[in-house]
Parts: C-alpha cells; structure tokens; sequence
C-alpha cells in the first residue's frame, strides 16, 4: 500500500527556530495516519510535482528519440550532459522525495512569506540539485572511462557490464543502502532535527543533508544505467518506478533486497548476454530512426 503520512506532525514556535512535536504515529512507511496537509493542499502539491515531472519527462524522452543508446557519454560535453542529468533526475526522483520537499517547503511558508519564501524555497530545491550535480560529474567519469575500454576493446564491455550489475547488486544488499532508505522512508524524524539548523544558508544545508541521503539511497540502481545505457528511456522508467516503491512502498526494503538479488544474476548473466547491455555495445539506432 502505497502512502503519505508521516510519523510526526509539527507546528514551527513563532520565535524559535525549533518545532513542537504535536503527536507521533509508528512509521508504516513514512507513517500512519495524521496527515500533514488538508486533502484540498495535498492534492495541490501533488498537482504540482506530476508538473514539474511530467515535462522533465518530455524533455528526456525528446533527447532519447535524437541520441539512442551508445557507450560512454555520446560525445556530450560536461556542461550538457550535467544539465541533461539534472532533468533525468528531475524525472526520476521528484515524485520520489516530494513527501520532504512538500513538508519543508509548507514550512518554510509558515515561517516567512514573499521574496523570502521564494529564496528559500530555491536554496531548499539549490542544494538538493546539487548534490546529485556532484554525483553526475562523478557518472560522467565513469561513462567517460568505460565508453574508452569498450571502443579500444569492444569484448571488454561485457565485462564492465558484469562489474557494474555486481557492484549494484552488492550495494543494493549493503548496509548503507538502508541507513540511506530509512531516512528517505521517514522523512518527519528527519526534518524535525533539520529544524534546529542554524542560519547562514540553513535550507541549503537541508537540501544538500537530504540529497546526500537520496543519492546513497539511489547509487546502486543508478550503476546499472553505465550497462543499460544512460539514455535507455525504459530502464530510466523502470528505475523510476524502482525508486518510488522502495521509498513509498510498505515493502520497498524488501523490493531493494529483491533487486540486488536480480543484480547478482543479471552480473553473472552479463558475459553471455550481449542483449544484457544495449549501453556498452556499438551505437544503437535512435528511437526517432526506428
């Protein structure tokens, strides 16, 4: 069953930086019961997610249909390809991490109003981009590396492949992968600490601590992109989907346990398998071109 209600409700004081919590609830994912929002606000902020998504989606399916899948980096530079990664980001994660995004940006309202608003909301949204910024420079060094050995030796591919589904599956049943997990599953214990950070740049730091989490909840799905190519519009889907259930999901631990075992097979799989990885092998016609 998929939900919404976090396990803490709280009210920010008017001359504190601190919050009062009203009630706790156990966490059954992100809690039960006690929801924060009226259904009317509720159903706005969603409203407003599947927006901003929905043409971060056009805008990488558009790209998709002109580049199809190939090896490496497809000849893109840095700068374009840091900001065709922030809008597959943007994609794939925003519905995820919108439970936090909703609840801080609603207090953030609460607290100020305006320009000041704005700013903050933007400093919220800067450092949350930024960590995965920071990530994608380390993703394009790896396409960068890998997208060399497969055009010096095309049979090395299916050996980075195999190293990349083992590394995901590894990670995927790792510790850190659900320290990161139960942080982005219950978001409220989390943001109610993030209350007591201190100015300068204090909804920056929120978005950099929280993205910092979403990203080591994320790393390992994200590997598997260097095999099934960067590009690949059904995989980046399939993750997404991936993503939300294991953050939203009653089961989603379960579900990120039970993709790091597919891991482990696709990586033993992966050496007598070239369909296994359309990104590591020669350019494949653009969807446009099919």
């Amino acid at each position: 069953m998929l939900s919404w209600k976090p396990p803490l409700e709280y009210t920010p004081m008017r001359h504190s930086r601190k919050f009062t919590v009203v009630s706790a609830r156990s966490p059954s994912p992100t809690g039960a019961g006690g929801g924060l929002l009226p259904a009317r606000h509720l159903a706005a902020a969603w409203f407003l997610v599947v927006l901003i998504a929905v043409p971060a989606w056009a805008l990488t399916i558009g790209q998709a249909r002109d580049m199809g899948v190939e090896p490496g980096t497809m000849g893109m530079a840095l700068p374009l390809f840091l900001l065709l990664w922030l809008t597959m980001m943007a994609a794939m994660m925003l519905p995820s991490m919108a439970p936090v995004a909703i609840t801080w940006v609603r207090g953030i309202g609460r607290q100020s109003s305006g320009w000041t608003r704005t700013a903050r909301t933007v400093e919220f949204a800067g450092g949350y981009l930024l960590v995965w910024t920071a990530f994608g420079l380390l993703a394009y060094a790896a396409l960068a590396l890998t997208g060399g050995l497969v055009d010096d030796h095309p049979t090395a591919g299916r050996w980075i492949g195999a190293a990349a589904f083992l590394l995901a599956g590894l990670y995927q049943l790792g510790p850190l992968k659900y320290v990161c997990l139960r942080h982005c599953r219950d978001p409220m214990s989390h943001l109610v600490r993030y209350a007591g950070f201190r100015q300068p740049a204090r909804d920056l730091r929120v978005g950099v601590h929280h993205g910092a989490y979403c990203v080591g909840c994320c790393a390992g799905l994200m590997v598997v992109l260097i095999p099934l190519g960067v590009m690949n519009v059904a995989a980046m889907a399939g993750l997404a989907v991936v993503v939300f259930l294991e953050k939203l999901w009653s089961r989603g631990p379960l579900l990120g346990r039970v993709m790091g075992v597919a891991f482990l097979v696709l990586a033993v799989l992966a050496p007598f398998q070239d369909w296994l990885l359309p990104g590591l092998q020669g350019a494949m016609p653009s969807m446009g071109g099919m």
